[in-house]
Parts: structure tokens; C-alpha cells; sequence
């Protein structure tokens, strides 16, 4: 059967790959994907419920309900100080269309496109679904944390290089681009006329502070900066799938066709649902953080008690990634404890050839959960390693 190039060539997902041998076996801890515990606030649902009550079946203009916009206008004034005008946001269904609709304004095939890894794998795969050349610039563990080498990351982002991709809080790492880097950085693309697409899902989940550094803090509106970001985490409503995008008012057009061309448009009723997450669901995000932060604390703690095992200081997002002493296949370690410990946990190499010989831990669950799956992982660790080895 004939298919095409594009879609041969990209990589299956590892993390689904683990959870889906998981999810056949009884009693196993799911600690693999990346979502919270926690059920959507009835904040949303009543939002929800209302608006389905009221008649809201219809569809919705391409870029978002007016209402959804305004909220998020409101949000990015209250929170960076950015001005966002109405045709600069675009409502998507999910951060990832969000991604997927960037990729397809402004990439083109044969373009080169830098992102800074390990990173979840599918920033980088849309963008190869757009026919670009994505190259990897890899963090590197310094004193403990993930770090970013600037010089050599601007050294990558020469002139010819259409856009740079940043998560930033990061998944799988932690690793927060600090505001003096996002000025660096900017200016040199500013310079450069190089896109800075910023991935900010997790802007709301950076550890001591009430949201991480922000391009959007920095940007002006005609600068190419564009900021994908989704109720999925900070609100708990990956399920819902919404999102948004911030862009310069001249892609209002192009973000509007792409939209119509795809899904038309998010449903409205789930719209009014994140617009009252956004008016009213202020304690909620706080409530999740402290959450987090309980987690963390947990796994910071336990991890450091694992034999062989490198805990690596997350400052952001709500993963743990550390390496294993002599694991070189992160997809059999992570089977093989599976099957030893029944947790569940991503293979560091489902987030690029950087990750390898690493494991990522979501923290996002209720500390007994937590507490039993280290119960696990302690009695089975030593034999999970040897098996694979």
C-alpha cells in the first residue's frame, strides 16, 4: 500500500508504545503520560452544561469564540502585561493543533527548524509532518539541573534558519529558560528574522513562581513570536482538548484558514467552559500547584534513595527525568520494570536520542499513589535493571 513520505517517516510515540503493553496487565501504576490525577473543576462542567442547556450546538467562528478571546486578551494583560489584540489569538482544539497549525503557517518543506531537546517528540514531529528539518540542541546536566549552553545555541541559529522551537517549562526535564535567556534569544532572532515558536503548556507549572519567564513579557505584537499554549494542564482539562494561540495580527487570516481546513472550529460549549476556567478558576490553578509541589517533594525524596539512579533538579512542569546507571535501551528498562514492579513509567528515548538512559515520572498524582508506586520500585528496581541489562 502506497503512503506517503511524510507520514512513513515519523517516529512512533515510545511513551504510548510502554502504556499500551501497561494497560493489558492488571494493578499497574500509570505514571507515563503526561496529566494530572485530578478531575476538570465543576467550574468547567457547570460552564459546560450550561451552555448545552442554553443551545450552544452550533458551530464557531474559525478563530475562537468572542467571548473565549476576550478571556484570554484579559488572562495575557493580568498575567505578562502583553496587550494582546483579538485577531492575534486563535482558540485551537488542544496546544497540540495549536502546534500543528504554527508548523503548517510557517514551515515550509526543505526548512531548517532548531529545537532544544529532549523534548516531548511530538513538537518536533509536526514540524516534520510540515516537510521541515528539525535539529535537535541538547540541555545538558550541570551541578544537578538541566542547563542550556546560549553560545552555542545561537552559534546553531544562523541567518537560514527558519524557527526555533522552546518548551520551556520543558517536557521531560524541568528545565525553565530563564528571562535574561529569553532576551537573548529574541534579540538574536529578532536579528535574524528567525520564528520563535514558544511551547508555554506549562507556563503555570514553574516551581516558586505563580507562572515561568514568558517571551510574551518581552514581545512586541508585530515580532515573530508565536506562543502555543492549552487548558490541559495548569486547568486539568486535558480531556476537553482546547487550546490557544498567540501570533502577530497578520496571521489571523492564515491561522483562520488553516483552522476551517482541519476542524472548522473547537466546540462552543467547551469554549465556555475554558473562558470560566480563565474568569474564575484562578484558586484551581493555585490549588494544582500546591498539588505539584507535594509531589515533587515525594519523588525528590524517594528517587535520591533508589540505588544507581541520578536525580536530575526539575524546576518546572510536573516530571521527573533522571538517569539510570548502565541502562543504554530506556525502552527495555522501562518494560522491564513494568513487568517487575507493575509502575509505569516513559522511556527517556521517546524524547529524542538525548534522553536516552533516562526515565520520566509524572508526579501529578495523590501522594499515596506516589508513596506506593516507590514501595514498588524499590523491592523491584535491582532486578528490573538486571533483567534488561
Amino acid at each position: 500500500m502506497d503512503i506517503s513520505q511524510r507520514a512513513t517517516g515519523l517516529q512512533s510515540s515510545l511513551i504510548r508504545k510502554i502504556a499500551e503493553e501497561g494497560m493489558k496487565l492488571d494493578d499497574v501504576i500509570p505514571l507515563w503520560f503526561g496529566e494530572g490525577c485530578w478531575p476538570t473543576s465543576d467550574i468547567a462542567v457547570k460552564a459546560a452544561t450550561d451552555a448545552l442547556a442554553a443551545g450552544d450546538h452550533f458551530y464557531q467562528p474559525n478563530n475562537g469564540a468572542t467571548e473565549l478571546r476576550q478571556e484570554i486578551r484579559h488572562y495575557l494583560s493580568s498575567l505578562y502585561n502583553y496587550q494582546a489584540s483579538l485577531s492575534q489569538i486563535t482558540v485551537t482544539a488542544s496546544g497540540m493543533q495549536g502546534l500543528a497549525l504554527t508548523a503548517q503557517a510557517i514551515a515550509s518543506p526543505g526548512d531548517e527548524v532548531v529545537c532544544i531537546g529532549p523534548v516531548w517528540p511530538n513538537l518536533a514531529e509536526t514540524f516534520k509532518i510540515s516537510g521541515a528539518d528539525v535539529r535537535m540542541h541538547s540541555l545538558t546536566v550541570q551541578a544537578g539541573r538541566w542547563e542550556l549552553d546560549m553560545g552555542s545555541l545561537l552559534e546553531a541559529l544562523h541567518p537560514g534558519v527558519r524557527a526555533v522551537l522552546v518548551n520551556s517549562p520543558n517536557n521531560p526535564t524541568g528545565w525553565v529558560m530563564s528571562a535574561d535567556e529569553q532576551k537573548i534569544l529574541l534579540a538574536h532572532c529578532r536579528l535574524h528574522g528567525i520564528w520563535l515558536v514558544a511551547d508555554d503548556v506549562y507556563a503555570r507549572l514553574s516551581r516558586g513562581m505563580v507562572h515561568a519567564p514568558s517571551f510574551l513579557s518581552l514581545a512586541d505584537a508585530e515580532d515573530r513570536l508565536i506562543s502555543v499554549n492549552s487548558f490541559s494542564k495548569a486547568w486539568s482539562m486535558t480531556g476537553w482538548r482546547l487550546g490557544f494561540v498567540i501570533m502577530p495580527p497578520a496571521l489571523e487570516e492564515t491561522f483562520a484558514k488553516l483552522t476551517e481546513f482541519s476542524i472548522a472550529c473547537p466546540a462552543g460549549f467547551i469554549q465556555a467552559a475554558g473562558a470560566a476556567m480563565l474568569r474564575d478558576g484562578e484558586p484551581e490553578v493555585s490549588r494544582l500547584q500546591a498539588r505539584v509541589e507535594a509531589g515533587y517533594e515525594i519523588v525528590k525524596d524517594r528517587l535520591q534513595k533508589l540505588d544507581g539512579v541520578r536525580f536530575i533538579q526539575p524546576d518546572g512542569a510536573f516530571y521527573s527525568f533522571f538517569s539510570v546507571d548502565g541502562v543504554t535501551d530506556s525502552l527495555a528498562m522501562a518494560r522491564s520494570l513494568l513487568h517487575h514492579t507493575k509502575v509505569g513509567l516513559a522511556p527517556g528515548r521517546a524524547f529524542g536520542p538525548e534522553g536516552e538512559g533516562h526515565l520520566r515520572l509524572c508526579y501529578a498524582q495523590e501522594p499515596e499513589v506516589l508513596i506506593r508506586a516507590f514501595d514498588q520500585l524499590e523491592s523491584g528496581f535491582a532486578a528490573a535493571r538486571d533483567a534488561q541489562g
